[in-house]
């Protein structure tokens, strides 16, 4: 999958475009590369299939030059403007505080080339000296590059999961390997993932390793083994590939899955009882085997029911099964409905209709169309008017619909103060709204909780849109005190949403087990901009999970009417 690499190189066109003094077309070549990053389908099979035209923002023009990406990795314009600006831009500019123009200044001033570069000149003091900059933007670079190392040299688990099923299936198909899972905190659903942990079985090992290291997406061979090999990706992420007998492929699943912690607390069980846990088996005082095929049987022989590979992070998952009182984690199967859909008519690139087939396709029942109303003129969206025709063309589609549900919804800005600007004459028309921040992002922490409580208690506000405001590894979540926008929201009767594209991933898992604790319910939305971003429900179902939510905390489980009805405006 080249996704990664082509929207690194067109984000880095955008910004040299920009250096340039170019007007619109960086903006459209954002867009595009925003489109190929959240694309859970491998860009090259689009090529192939001459799909291109279907990602949000993708014309003819940018077009071509994804295709010349794709098939020789580099693109003549991007080389052109780069010979410019010798810097590795790309990194630079995912430090907060570091636009292209700054960059620009840093190079031309201090000679910033690189991240390592940008630390130093920081943390000696000389971004202050340049003119334009000063203390507070070294401060906010100095914080920026804290919070880029906590994410660097991890991939998106939007990107990471589609590749390591990709990678699996084509071990399968090789006809060498018996069983192909992936492990670690792939696994685990966790947001980003520093590698790819695969496990398998195979009658010819030997064969089976010189066949995962001759895959295509393999960049470089850093060892290889009958028991273990390791190959960088096209991209940089590393895989290792694992080749375990089959009676420990259980033990070995459960410990190349659980964290570390978790991991410390069954192998402490097992001691307790005179016996030994490691990968390849659970063993007693003789070195013979208890247990080792399967999870199942490793957790049963500990006293334990089995624990969703979601939950192990040792954060009371172990006493929970001790006693019998593991949640019952919503299931992808249970989701019944998509609840943040955008279309052509604001900022998304499907039609109403073709959102209805992408929806169909994928098995839910009913979706809502939640466009935005338009708030800022850099983003498009609805007037008043516009709005009132969407509802009459829903109305319309719904009553040619005889198994399927087009909910009237919107996504509404929340103001610096907290008012929600959405047409009141048209509330009862209706059927669900999305409040959500777009702008102001750097509130004080007062500023920001009276802002989102404000917005929570507005009666004709539903559900609190992408609550937190990150953007992993881009934009840190706002400082808020989520105690008092929960203890609010449940008594409201404001949902919160997941939203599922996986660059928000939205409550956080975290804070998704702390809101259960007041009470809050929580709207799962992929916040798709194109038929396939539908396909990230998965990943906020995986994210609920890990924040212990089971079906009753889910508002998209429900039947369309009883979802309504569970709405604060209830209909």
């Amino acid at each position: 999958m080249k996704n990664r690499l082509v929207a690194k190189i067109l984000y880095e066109v955008a910004d040299l475009l920009e250096l340039e003094g170019v007007e619109f077309k960086p903006r459209a070549y954002r867009r595009a590369a925003q489109a190929v990053e959240s694309c859970p389908i491998p860009i090259e099979d689009l090529v192939e299939q001459g799909r291109l035209h279907e990602l949000p923002g993708v014309g003819e023009s940018i077009a071509q030059k994804i295709e010349e990406i794709v098939r020789t990795g580099k693109l003549a314009l991007h080389e052109e403007l780069k010979a410019k600006l010798p810097v590795d831009l790309y990194a630079l500019t995912q430090v907060e505080g570091v636009g292209p123009k700054t960059v620009k200044l840093l190079y031309e001033a201090l000679g910033v080339r690189t991240l390592e570069d940008l630390e130093r000149v920081a943390r000696e003091g000389k971004i202050r000296e340049v003119k334009g900059l000063g203390p507070k933007i070294e401060e906010k670079i100095l914080r920026g590059l804290q919070e880029a190392r906590g994410t660097e040299k991890r991939e998106l688990l939007g990107y990471a999961l589609p590749l390591a099923r990709h990678l699996c299936q084509k071990l399968l198909a090789s006809g060498l390997f018996v069983r192909v899972e992936p492990a670690g905190s792939l696994r685990r659903g966790k947001e980003t993932v520093g590698d790819l942990d695969i496990l398998a079985i195979s009658a010819h090992p030997e064969e089976a390793a010189r066949a995962f290291s001759r895959l295509p997406e393999v960049e470089e061979v850093l060892a290889q083994g009958p028991k273990k090999s390791s190959v960088r990706l096209h991209g940089g992420l590393q895989a290792d590939l694992r080749i375990v007998p089959e009676e420990s492929f259980g033990a070995a699943l459960q410990y190349f899955t659980g964290s570390k912690a978790h991991n410390i607390r069954l192998r402490e069980r097992a001691v307790a009882r005179g016996w030994k846990l490691n990968e390849y088996g659970l063993f007693d005082a003789e070195d013979r085997r208890i247990a080792g095929r399967t999870e199942e049987e490793i957790y049963q022989a500990l006293g334990l029911a089995w624990i969703p590979p979601e939950l192990r992070e040792d954060q009371g998952e172990i006493q929970a099964a001790e006693v019998g009182a593991l949640p019952k984690l919503v299931a992808l199967s249970e989701i019944l409905a998509d609840l943040h859909v955008h279309t052509d008519w604001s900022d998304g690139k499907m039609t109403l209709q073709e959102a209805v087939e992408a929806a169909r396709a994928r098995g839910l029942r009913y979706i809502a169309i939640t466009d935005h109303l338009r708030f800022a003129q850099a983003i498009p969206g609805l007037s008043a008017d516009d709005l009132r025709r969407q509802i009459e063309e829903i109305r319309r589609l719904n009553e040619k619909l005889s198994d399927f549900r087009l909910l009237c919804g919107v996504e509404a800005n929340i103001a610096r103060d907290g008012t929600v600007d959405v047409p009141r004459d048209l509330l009862p028309e209706l059927d669900l709204v999305i409040a959500s921040v777009h702008t102001h992002f750097r509130l004080s922490k007062k500023e920001m909780t009276e802002r989102l409580v404000r917005a929570v208690e507005d009666e004709g506000v539903d559900v609190l849109g992408h609550p937190t405001g990150r953007l992993i590894g881009e934009r840190p979540a706002y400082e808020v005190d989520w105690d008092e926008v929960f203890r609010r929201a449940a008594k409201a009767g404001t949902a919160l949403e997941v939203n599922a594209n996986p660059q928000r991933l939205d409550l956080p898992a975290d804070l998704i087990r702390r809101a259960l604790d007041y009470g809050v319910r929580f709207l799962l939305g992929t916040d798709a901009h194109a038929p396939e971003h539908l396909d990230f429900l998965e990943y906020g179902v995986l994210t609920l999970r890990r924040g212990w939510a089971e079906a009753a905390d889910v508002l998209n489980t429900l039947p369309v009417e009883a979802f309504l009805a569970a709405l604060k405006r209830g209909r």
